[in-house]
């Protein structure tokens, strides 16, 4: 009863007192344009469309009338229909929340009642002040053995997974999504099918996974209103926990999705298109949401690790997307097909990928045993031509002839699992790469 009636009183809070009221006098494409609301509405804020049951969100303000993108279709929408102007998107986070799958706008997707929080949260927040924000943190345990060793990931760092479809990203992020330490995990899932969101919840996370989780969805048949807004709100409920001094898993299912939803966005509204196609708002839209995650300030004890996925169409690294995220973050780790396609994985490409919490995160021997992993890799990759078609004789090359004896073991161990924790991780490596074992004094 007593939480009937708190929720009953946080919606009533949520409830505004008046609204004000608008007309439409044009619509066409994917924006109507609004007169009556020049004087009141925000870039942001949300409209409701009583004629049609729609809400959109305001792109555009000029000196006689408002743009606006609808979440869902305009069909029905007529000349002077009234457009209610219903402030800035707010949601409502709770503790309540976890376990369950939530869209855009904050209600639930998963068929049962939501409960609101007693306090709205903006969807676009500021990052904690850089001059105040703590250094990163402890090494994490992943379970798998990669980030356990050579690509290690630490408290309160944000990492990039870069790949191309079908390679594996799905099924990596469930496994760091139950393998990396942390109190709550926050995923969120943009543009996906909608098929895909039930076998990644059930399948790939699993009822235990699923229990320390919240996962936001905006599918792909969604508008793109709701698909910007889905990494938004992933992120403001991740920023809650965080504000709770809890430890918060944040992964996002794509970046690439959430940028071509704001181009959409972003050429309605008039904006031109220059990035390959994307219009020059995206990098900072891309940086600043990165920038919300990592540690926390300065007397907080919560962070937000997070791991942003990026699809690279032909493993080309230096699209725009990949590009502009590749450079804030600490650290990027590649997905290569050629990998996948002889059955490896996680088809990590270890020399394509970096983690830029070492040295810092693993003790000097566990550098110099890292080093000696990405140089016997090196060497072999530089000769495998050769060695593949039979033209490398033994005894030509020192270095060659260490990687051969060791790449078919340190190529499964990239694949495998950790189920002990970075420490015993360093001991299986030395043995594949046939040496003693790091020290593990820090």
């Amino acid at each position: 009863m007593q939480n009937a009636l708190e929720e009953l009183c946080n919606r009533l809070r949520a409830t505004p007192k008046s609204r004000a009221i608008g007309r439409v006098i044009s619509a066409g494409g994917s924006s109507l344009k609004i007169a009556g609301l020049t004087g009141m509405a925000a870039l942001g804020d949300q409209i409701k469309l009583p004629s049609i049951g729609c809400c959109g969100e305001v792109i555009d303000i000029a000196g006689d009338a408002i743009t606006a993108v609808a979440e869902g279709d305009f069909s029905g929408l007529r000349l002077d229909d009234s457009v209610q102007l219903a402030g800035p998107m707010m949601i409502y986070p709770d503790t309540s929340w976890i376990g369950r799958i939530i869209d855009a706008s904050g209600k639930a997707l998963d068929g049962k009642p939501l409960r609101k929080g007693s306090v709205g949260q903006k969807l676009r927040a500021r990052p904690p002040e850089a001059a105040t924000r703590r250094p990163l943190g402890a090494r994490l345990s992943s379970g798998l053995a990669a980030f356990d060793t050579v690509l290690p990931i630490v408290r309160g760092q944000r990492v990039g997974l870069f790949s191309g479809s079908g390679v594996g990203k799905s099924t990596l992020l469930g496994q760091l999504a139950g393998g990396v330490e942390s109190e709550i995990c926050v995923v969120a899932l943009i543009g996906e099918r909608g098929r895909e969101l039930r076998a990644f919840v059930e399948e790939t996370l699993g009822h235990e996974k699923m229990a320390r989780t919240i996962v936001v969805a905006a599918t792909s048949d969604m508008s793109p209103i709701l698909r910007r807004r889905a990494l938004w709100t992933a992120m403001t409920i991740a920023e809650y926990f965080r504000d709770q001094n809890r430890q918060v898993l944040f992964l996002a299912d794509s970046v690439t999705r959430f940028a071509e939803a704001h181009r959409e966005i972003a050429l309605a509204a008039g904006e031109p298109a220059s990035l390959r196609g994307f219009p020059p708002s995206t990098a900072h839209l891309i940086m600043s949401l990165a920038e919300r995650s990592g540690p926390g300030a300065q007397g907080q004890d919560g962070d937000i690790t997070a791991i942003f996925t990026v699809l690279v169409a032909g493993s080309d690294m230096e699209e725009p997307i990949a590009d502009i995220l590749r450079g804030v973050l600490d650290g990027h780790v590649v997905l290569d097909r050629a990998i996948a396609e002889r059955g490896r994985f996680p088809a990590i490409d270890l020399l394509r990928s970096v983690s830029r919490s070492l040295p810092n995160a693993a003790s000097h021997a566990e550098n110099d045993l890292i080093a000696l992993a990405r140089r016997r890799l090196g060497a072999y990759d530089r000769a495998e031509l050769m060695i593949q078609s039979g033209l490398y004789a033994a005894g030509s090359d020192p270095e060659i002839d260490a990687a051969i004896k060791v790449w078919s073991a340190l190529d499964g161990f990239l694949g495998s699992a950790s189920d002990n924790g970075p420490e015993q991780a360093f001991e299986m490596l030395s043995r594949v790469l046939r040496v003693p074992p790091p020290s593990m004094s820090r």
